[in-house]
């Protein structure tokens, strides 16, 4: 398991150029009820590199989510978080939702996965 933890920090510095590192890239809500309400979580994303880092944007795959992000510049070492609330009005079924993040100095966006399995019980 230690080892699949530093595959995915060297992979993620590769993709990522080094400066910033997501303590996820999926969250998963695993089995809910749609009386269970809205479900949140927070993906939490580390200044790596030398220079601030911003969240440009966090744009969700459906209207079912909404997102909250830090606004403000990530000085090194610091860190910013993006923050998802999953409606789970509909239902039963089960889901895969993506939030793809914009960074300021990272070429390809990061793309983040919400996903779970809605029941009616």
């Amino acid at each position: 398991m230690k080892s699949l933890a530093i595959i995915f920090l060297l992979v993620q510095g590769l993709l990522f150029g080094g400066r910033a590192e997501f303590d996820k890239t999926v969250h998963d809500f695993g089995t809910i009820t749609v009386k269970d309400g809205p479900q949140n979580c927070t993906f939490t994303v580390t200044n790596r590199g030398k220079e601030p880092l911003t969240i440009l944007s966090a744009i969700p795959s459906c209207g079912c989510t909404g997102i909250s992000w830090t606004r403000t510049d990530i000085a090194p070492g610091s860190a910013g978080s993006i923050e998802a609330t999953y409606s789970n009005e509909d239902g039963p079924y089960p889901f895969d939702k993506t939030i793809t993040v914009y960074l300021s100095d990272i070429k390809k966006p990061v793309v983040l996965h919400l996903r779970g399995n809605v029941t009616k019980k």
